[in-house]
């Protein structure tokens, strides 16, 4: 039993996109029309045509890209339809899904009525409308869907022998065939396979056993999603906090016993509340090991205080909103669940005591400010020190945002002055000349030390020669004179005891708008600091200060 949805690709650009299927739709892929609405069809529209004919045949023609992956998840909800009625369902393609007749024409009182059933639920269910074909194979259902045909049993042969070997869905073969003067099924599944197969091939002896009503595998049925969300309903308005976190307690416990009895561990946990004014709240947490039931209520418990408490001055100055009613539901989602055979503890057993109040104490602050007031840095690659910090919310995955591992500090003073610098291009050819040279894999970045604190924003600086002349950085990178003093801003000069560079980096390059030409020194002064400062476009900015 073949459920078949007409035209799906026009029908889930209007689900997905708004498009309405009712006027002139091609769908193109490849520049040809790869599924067409009815409207398009009565106007010259048919698969295969390119996209100027197509037009030409339908000026007010509407065309949208063929998206797979739209087609699939408006998809999904018409195959949890049919799943409520049916169990077993395989979906074949987006907007065509499979199940085995024999069990719902048995209770729900034969082929014809289960049929019907299905498509009138899925109408109800979706909005959608389909059509139902039951034959002796996925392949010959599927043909019979077009025209919602219920084929007897042992008569698919039968049926799909006055069918065009274009049926197969096979272009080249059936264009090869009709050369050969094989026009329909029939005459292709009279044809010896033994010599069907040393012809055309594996492919033709599939396609020669589904023209002889044959499957050629059974039914790869799909497991549904097992429900794990737990819900909690309160008659009374839930707004203080202790109630609230008694709830939650509970609810914690439902949902770890029921993710222990799929042998599943939960690893980011959604926290969902309704009040009684409507109004929906949501959070996501993240853990990095196992959340036990304790810690699944201690988490719902502190975004509840969260939420409940309210008018708390957060990082940034803002007050989180306090809801306008008490809590009327609580619902809890396993966002991201593993095999608990997957969590395996650490070497010399589970975390610290330490570790963990650290990590609960974070969190509960999360809960209360929500997940930017507790960030964590993470080391990734990069050109300056700048880049190759990246700052994440508490909990979540630390990954950098760029390749390669960042310089490691090798003394803890600026380096002796450098020498006939050569300028670092960020293209192909900086990356070619770097890996014949084993260089890092980021030409132009600072070499060790690294800076102990790097500024938000850099601070406007002025460098003078012995002199008191602006010491000026040429294209060429040649540097008018030694630096001799250095003021920050409107302070008092200081004088200049070493220095080293310049580094330059000259970024995007290719792309104008985006390029970005800078060159870096690292500076000693007297008073016993050191800066790193980069000059660009002529102004020197202190970027960065080491210990």
């Amino acid at each position: 039993m073949v459920l078949w949805c007409p035209d799906w690709p026009v029908i889930a650009a209007e689900i997905v996109d708004g498009v309405p299927a009712t006027d002139p739709v091609a769908v193109l892929h490849a520049n040809r029309v790869v599924a067409c609405s009815e409207q398009a069809r009565a106007e010259g529209v048919r698969r295969g045509l390119r996209r100027r004919d197509a037009q030409g045949r339908c000026p007010r023609l509407t065309v949208v890209d063929h998206d797979p992956a739209r087609d699939a998840r408006a998809f999904e909800p018409v195959v949890a339809a049919v799943e409520e009625l049916v169990a077993g369902v395989e979906v074949v393609r987006p907007g065509a899904c499979a199940v085995a007749a024999r069990g719902p024409s048995r209770y729900l009182g034969g082929e014809e009525a289960a049929a019907e059933r299905i498509v009138e639920h899925v109408a109800q269910a979706c909005a959608v409308e389909s059509q139902i074909g039951i034959a002796d194979g996925v392949f010959a259902a599927g043909l019979a869907a077009r025209s919602g045909r219920v084929v007897p049993p042992g008569g698919t042969p039968r049926f799909l022998a006055d069918l065009p070997v274009e049926a197969l869905g096979r272009p080249a073969l059936a264009d090869l065939l009709r050369r050969l003067g094989v026009r329909t099924l029939g005459d292709f599944a009279a044809l010896p396979a033994g010599d069907v197969l040393a012809r055309f091939g594996f492919d033709g002896a599939l396609a020669h056993r589904l023209a002889a009503g044959r499957d050629h595998r059974p039914l790869a049925v799909r497991q549904p999603p097992a429900d794990l969300a737990v819900t909690a309903d309160q008659d009374d308005p839930l707004d203080r906090v202790d109630a609230a976190a008694f709830v939650a307690r509970a609810l914690a416990e439902r949902l770890h016993e029921r993710l222990a009895a799929h042998g599943l561990a939960c690893t980011r946990l959604g926290i969902e509340a309704v009040t009684a004014h409507g109004q929906e709240l949501h959070r996501v947490w993240r853990h990095d090991g196992l959340l036990t039931a304790t810690a699944i209520a201690d988490r719902v418990r502190w975004q509840l205080d969260g939420w409940l408490s309210g008018g708390r001055p957060g990082r940034t100055g803002a007050r989180p909103a306090r809801p306008t009613a008490g809590i009327i539901r609580l619902r809890l989602v396993p966002d991201g669940v593993i095999a608990q055979g997957a969590l395996q503890p650490g070497l010399w057993g589970e975390a610290g005591e330490e570790r963990e109040r650290a990590h609960r104490a974070l969190s509960r602050v999360q809960g209360i400010l929500g997940p930017e007031a507790v960030v964590t840095a993470v080391l990734g690659g990069g050109r300056s020190p700048a880049d190759q910090v990246r700052l994440v919310p508490w909990g979540d995955e630390r990954l950098p945002a760029r390749p390669g591992p960042p310089p490691l500090p090798a003394h803890a003073g600026p380096l002796p002055a450098h020498t006939d610098p050569l300028p670092a291009r960020t293209g192909r050819s900086a990356g070619r000349a770097a890996g014949r040279a084993a260089e890092p894999p980021w030409p132009g970045r600072l070499p060790p030390p690294a800076p102990a604190v790097v500024l938000p924003e850099p601070l406007a600086a002025t460098v003078h020669d012995a002199a008191g002349e602006p010491v000026v950085v040429s294209a060429r990178l040649a540097v008018s004179a030694a630096p001799a003093r250095l003021a920050v801003g409107t302070a008092r000069p200081v004088e200049i005891v070493g220095w080293t560079g310049p580094w330059p980096a000259d970024e995007r390059w290719w792309a104008p708008a985006e390029a970005r030409r800078r060159a870096r020194f690292q500076v000693g002064l007297a008073d016993g600091t050191a800066l790193l400062l980069t000059v660009e476009g002529g102004r020197w900015l202190v970027e960065a200060v080491y210990d």
